[in-house]
């Protein structure tokens, strides 16, 4: 994988630890950094007042994967009363998942039971990453209750407090199957959504769901081409996106899991079809991007591989000093933190 785009300093204390609602204001009163991609110039405003940017005729393209609770606690069925813990990390079919088994060697044909009526069956394991693949007991809508019931959602370190599954949920999240929450949408309420519509803005939605990043372990890394992730682009985004092409409007992803999508669903003159499939693509500064014109995107760690997609929309040295700003300007980073708009 190439060197990630910019390196820097984060000091602790810029971690967003808990949701906007819990610091006293809405979702959508979040900051929001305006990074003009051309010139690198900034402007510094909140995220309700997005429709200020965005012009009528562009297109905004959600992610509607809703987060699912993707730590799971059971016990070993060969040596009962043996508490594991698995973190879900990506689904491969409607009863099978890879999973993360927390500090546990796990062997094909062991059996883990979560509750009652749910348990799985180690089917495979992988030499070259630390999971393991599951086969449930259950599928479908009766596996998903499950999980809801039992599970808890990931949580990284510097959350210190463990914050309700609804917290990491977009409001307009529909089709569960992200293991960590598609984060740029957060900050998106429905008054906004609709305030967007109503100056022309439209307003589309694919899938994709986010697999495990945070592998607990420094010796385990999963760059984008590791990371395969299963995306769905129905055939009203397909049309939404071709008509804003032909119209000279902008198509604004929201995320770096919507770019991944809609790049790898276009062909070599940028023309999207509707489909399904998976997706390792991986982004960066020598990519010329041909669906997407503008980023929503949160504010990314240190050597994150998002700072390399981010750098196929804007030059290095502006998403240098533009990070270097948002630091003295003590924006919030991470999940429950501050916005980014790059157009």
């Amino acid at each position: 994988m190439a060197v990630s785009a910019i390196n820097f300093s984060l000091p602790e204390e810029l971690n967003a630890k808990m949701p906007p609602e819990r610091r006293g204001i809405r979702r959508d009163y979040v900051r929001m950094m305006v990074l003009h991609k051309e010139t690198g110039d900034r402007e510094h405003a909140q995220f309700y007042k997005l429709d200020r940017y965005l012009e009528k005729g562009d297109l905004v393209v959600l992610n509607s994967s809703r987060t699912v609770p993707a730590v799971l606690k059971g016990t070993l069925k060969k040596e009962e009363g043996r508490e594991v813990e698995i973190r879900l990390a990506h689904r491969k079919s409607e009863k099978v998942w890879e999973a993360l088994a927390v500090r546990e060697e796990m062997n094909i044909g062991e059996q883990i039971c979560f509750s009652p009526v749910l348990s799985a069956t180690v089917i495979k394991t992988h030499q070259d990453a630390p999971f393991v693949t599951l086969e449930f007991n259950l599928c479908c809508s009766d596996l998903y209750d499950q999980i809801y019931a039992i599970g808890q959602p990931i949580r990284y370190e510097y959350i210190e407090k463990p914050w309700d599954l609804d917290y990491y949920q977009t409001v307009y999240g529909t089709a569960p199957g992200s293991v960590e929450m598609p984060s740029a949408g957060r900050a998106f309420s429905w008054e906004l959504l609709f305030r967007l519509q109503k100056k022309g803005v439209r307003i589309a939605f694919i899938q994709l769901h986010t697999g495990l990043s945070y592998l607990l372990d420094d010796k385990w890394h999963l760059g984008p081409r590791e990371n395969y992730e299963e995306y769905h682009l129905p055939q009203e985004a397909a049309e939404a996106i071709a008509e804003t092409k032909a119209n000279g409007g902008r198509i604004i992803a929201v995320g770096t899991t919507v770019v991944r999508s809609l790049e790898s669903a276009a062909d070599e003159k940028g023309i999207v079809q509707a489909q399904s499939g998976w997706t390792n693509l991986y982004i960066h500064e020598k990519t010329k991007l041909k669906v997407v014109d503008g980023l929503i995107t949160g504010l990314h760690e240190p050597e994150a591989s998002h700072l390399d997609l981010l750098s196929a929309f804007v030059k290095k040295n502006h998403l240098y000093r533009a990070y270097q700003e948002a630091i003295q300007m003590k924006y919030l980073w991470h999940e429950f933190g501050d916005m980014n708009l790059i157009i």
